[in-house]
């Protein structure tokens, strides 16, 4: 027996047939047990405090690679999944772009506290920042981000597996 996945349609259906009350219920249990509901609705109900939000999902990102006690443990997975989340409620491209050049200024600077990582880390910081760099360029914002973007490219002259070869041509291509 084959179980039935719920779609955009079939949840829309339900809702129709709920009650105001009903209706208000289900946010509020979503707003209580999961956090980005939470923000999601931060953002629309207070817009102003988008960075107080985006600082909640940089916090995450820093915690990856510099956390207050320890070593950092830099699981990307964790870091770009704070990316992800944020990506889901942000408003903004700028505030969008301001989280992912964060991800990747972190992982330069873990670089430079730690010395020379592995290739799959610096693919993902090469993928995040070409992401950010591309979204830049599509939203017109070279203004606002090409000196932080050449900040980070300049950093990482000296690191290992091509990184700052390809952050230059991404750079150069781009700007």
């Amino acid at each position: 027996m084959t179980q039935q996945k719920i779609n955009l349609t079939h949840l829309k259906q339900y809702l129709k047939s709920c009650s105001q009350e009903e209706l208000i219920s289900d946010i509020a249990e979503l707003f209580k047990k999961f956090p980005s509901v939470k923000d999601y609705y931060q953002i629309k109900l207070y817009p102003q405090e988008d960075k107080e939000i985006a600082t909640k999902y940089k916090k995450i990102i820093e915690s990856e690679f510099f956390p207050t006690r320890g070593l950092g443990k830099a699981r990307l997975s964790v870091a770009k999944k704070a990316i992800s989340d944020y990506k889901k409620i942000c408003k903004t491209d700028a505030a969008l772009i301001d989280v992912m050049l964060f991800y990747v200024e972190q992982g330069v600077k873990f670089t430079k506290a730690y010395g020379d990582i592995d290739e799959p880390f610096y693919l993902s910081m090469e993928g995040v920042y070409e992401q950010a760099v591309g979204i830049i360029i599509k939203s017109n914002l070279q203004d606002i981000f090409q000196q932080r973007c050449r900040k980070i490219m300049e950093n990482t002259s000296g690191m290992g597996w091509g990184f700052h070869d390809t952050l230059t041509d991404i750079y150069q291509e781009a700007f």
